[in-house]
């Protein structure tokens, strides 16, 4: 306890004897004027302070200099579209963004108007690539162009299993995808009561990742068969409905509590240039009920957790007229349908970089998700090894840091070879001058607003009252009780 402190709780007690005495002869008066004094002296003797303005986090100030940011994944799976965005510090009113391959020819463009533009690609084999994205104003001329480096790895078969309970051709234009893309199938078509084509898995398959039935198979499933599906679903396998032959709306409100109801077919489009159709059995807007869909982005799609797996009804219908005459573009949606659908394969330890552009000279992180150990680092004319080691900031990777030496593809592979390799990309010191500007910029926003967050939920400054109020009720109240004793 500090001196002055002590000395208000002396002198508090003090007035408090003081105006026990005067109420012990019934001088009201004189006590609340001692208690009055001896209130402001103490204060003054304390010397209390008040809790200043809280700390607030600054405006963006306006960017003098024009940046940019980049977005774009590093890796990808061999069968899925690549796409890049670019995002402007200081929007242009005309401007076109490229993407080029490693020999200076067109992949792809847009034309923008603002800070915004994106481009999509489909990688039509598996390697390590190197693109260039370039920027063009309204006239033709390059404002900016650099690497983007590109990792398609070959897929991971996806194991599926199908079953429909009646031949139809959007079902025949799924399984043709999925072949296409290398998946693994179970496939079993009724085609009659007793006539069933059956196509088996090419390789063993212990569970399957995915299945996907039409609504005919679900409503002709005895009730212990239906139970038997939705413990697979509960254990974390992903359940996709194709819902263009469902009939009977009390199946679904009882096993799934899924509110359908007859609504007038429409013609939608979840990708510009792929028309579908709406089922004749749609889901209802119930609040209370578990099924949601995002009704401004993918009204057609309705999905529910159950357990730990999720079940996706399709609203949508006639993607096989796609087939033949726009299969990439069939393809990119199904992707968005599966992803909707939760689908986890089961993957070993993943490589990743939390780094948005490593450069030559400068730090840089590997991480490894899911294991940890011994790496050897490999570079054309560098070879390091490296220590992986568990970090706060990142409870499920194990990391550690490096100063690549040379720009391009560095080789990353675990010491014991149990692992498969990855590829990180480092940049040249001159790469994307405008991209190492907002990333500059980006990372002391986030400091700044993570320190005046910080300030703003500590302590705020203390700010002392004024000692002159205190003088004051001091004053006031030994003079009036001077003035009565006087009397």
């Amino acid at each position: 306890m500090s001196g002055p402190l002590l000395l208000a709780i002396v002198v508090a007690l003090i007035g408090l004897a003081s105006a026990g005495l005067y109420l012990r002869s019934r001088q009201w008066v004189k006590a609340a004027l001692v208690l009055l004094a001896a209130a402001g002296l103490a204060l003054l003797v304390a010397d209390p302070t008040v809790p200043g303005e809280r700390a607030q986090a600054s405006a963006r100030a306006p960017a003098s200099e024009p940046s940019i940011q980049l977005d774009f994944p590093r890796q990808l799976a061999l069968g899925r579209t690549f796409s890049l965005t670019l995002k402007r510090s200081q929007p242009l009113a005309s401007w076109r963004l490229q993407l080029l391959d490693e020999n200076g020819s067109l992949l792809a463009q847009t034309s923008a108007s603002g800070a915004e533009a994106s481009v999509s690609w489909l990688p039509p084999v598996a390697e390590a690539m190197v693109l260039q994205a370039r920027v063009l104003d309204a006239a033709g001329k390059p404002l900016e162009q650099g690497p983007v480096p590109l990792d398609v790895r070959e897929s991971v078969p996806l194991q599926v299993q199908g079953r429909f309970g009646a031949p139809s051709f959007d079902a025949q234009a799924l399984n043709q995808l999925l072949l296409t893309s290398n998946a693994n199938l179970d496939w079993q078509l009724t085609l009659g009561k007793t006539v069933t084509r059956a196509e088996t898995p090419r390789s063993t398959m212990a569970v399957p990742e995915l299945i996907v039935i039409d609504a005919a198979h679900f409503e002709s499933l005895a009730t212990s068969a239906r139970q038997a599906l939705l413990a697979q679903v509960g254990q974390g396998v992903p359940l996709v409905v194709l819902a263009g032959n469902a009939r009977d709306a009390g199946v679904w409100s009882r096993e799934l509590l899924l509110p359908l109801s007859p609504q007038e077919p429409a013609v939608l489009q979840p990708l510009p240039g792929l028309e579908l159709s709406t089922v004749a059995l749609r889901p209802s807007s119930n609040a209370r009920s578990a099924w949601s869909a995002n009704a401004s982005d993918k009204p057609w799609l309705w999905h529910r957790p159950w357990q730990r797996g999720r079940i996706v009804w399709l609203g949508l219908s006639d993607w096989h007229r796609h087939a033949i005459n726009a299969p990439q573009l069939l393809g990119s949606w199904w992707q968005t349908v599966l992803d909707q659908a939760g689908l986890r394969q089961q993957r070993e330890a993943q490589w990743v970089f939390p780094d948005a552009m490593p450069l030559v000279g400068d730090r840089a992180v590997v991480c490894l998700r899911g294991g940890a150990g011994e790496l050897t680092a490999e570079v054309p004319a560098d070879k390091v090894r490296l220590q992986l080691q568990r970090r706060a900031d990142r409870a499920d990777d194990a990391c550690a840091a490096l100063w690549p030496r040379a720009a391009g593809w560095m080789v990353i592979a675990p010491a014991d070879g149990k692992l498969a390799s990855a590829r990180m990309y480092v940049f040249s010191q001159d790469a994307w001058p405008q991209w190492q500007r907002g990333i500059k910029r980006e990372g002391a926003e986030a400091l700044a607003a993570a320190a005046a967050l910080a300030a703003a939920h500590s302590t705020a400054a203390a700010v002392p009252v004024p000692a002159w109020l205190f003088a004051l009720l001091f004053g006031l109240g030994a003079l009036a009780l001077w003035w009565r004793e006087r009397r």
